[in-house]
């Protein structure tokens, strides 16, 4: 069931996501070689807390930790480990999601840790700018479908492959709501998007195949192949002419 956001709810993603936007500043001086996934943990917990908020990931449907830190050839939902320390030339997706007074944005971004290869580089690259063609254009009344072609359509031009056993995601009082929001499929099919909902589109990209598998924990989500992966997503608010980025840190003028 589509959800239509309130506009009290609607100044509360504002915060979150801007909460949301000064993790993402920050992480890019905290991560370096040498820090291990556990305190990137912490860090995030701490800065959440201390601006009024919680961490949505903390114990969701059983989840350890406040974030996840996917290393390489781990796809999504990496959980955090003191053992897991960061080396020159890694690659790590850090998702998050946060809550304020109920309401709950959630992003992700994949960085560079020091000196990593053309090869990875590029493939962080596209997958961010996969996510930017998918909401070029992108308004009420058009289609699910819509975004996944337009997702699908630019990595595949690119030579990678999107993940299919994931997807993204509609978002408000709870991290997961309807719709959900494929990155393949095809044009003019799927849900339509209504003014007034938010929603999280999250290309989750392979450098290889797009076949995954699941770790014992029952989270860690890696390439099958063993080739790396990279995630970028974003929260926005559907309006009858645009999406309203809400987690966004960069320049306005990027979008």
């Amino acid at each position: 069931m589509i959800k239509i956001l309130t506009p009290h709810q609607i100044e509360l993603m504002k915060h979150s996501g801007k909460v949301m936007q000064q993790i993402f500043i920050g992480l890019k001086t905290v991560l370096k070689p040498g820090i291990s996934t556990k305190e990137i943990d912490e860090w995030v917990y701490k800065f959440i807390i201390n601006h009024d908020c919680k961490p949505s990931c903390l114990n969701y449907m059983g989840y350890p930790a406040s974030v996840c830190t996917s290393v390489n050839d781990v796809v999504v939902h990496g959980i955090p480990s003191e053992k897991k320390i960061l080396a020159d030339g890694d690659i790590i997706s850090v998702d998050i999601c946060v809550n304020y007074k109920g309401v709950h944005t959630d992003a992700c971004r994949t960085y560079l840790i020091g000196n990593v290869s053309p090869e990875a580089k590029r493939l962080v690259e596209v997958t961010k700018q996969s996510f930017f063609e998918a909401i070029s254009g992108l308004k009420a009344g058009d289609k699910t479908g819509d975004i996944g072609y337009k997702v699908q359509t630019f990595v595949e031009k690119n030579g990678y492959s999107v993940v299919r056993d994931l997807q993204g995601h509609g978002i408000g009082t709870s991290i997961h709501q309807d719709p959900g929001i494929p990155n393949f499929g095809k044009a003019g099919t799927g849900t339509v998007l209504k003014e007034g909902m938010a929603i999280c589109i999250e290309p989750m990209v392979n450098m290889g195949d797009y076949e995954v598998v699941f770790e014992k924990d029952g989270w860690t989500c890696r390439t099958k192949d063993g080739s790396l992966a990279a995630h970028y997503e974003n929260t926005m608010l559907v309006h009858s002419d645009r999406v309203e980025l809400l987690t966004f840190e960069g320049n306005d003028e990027q979008v």
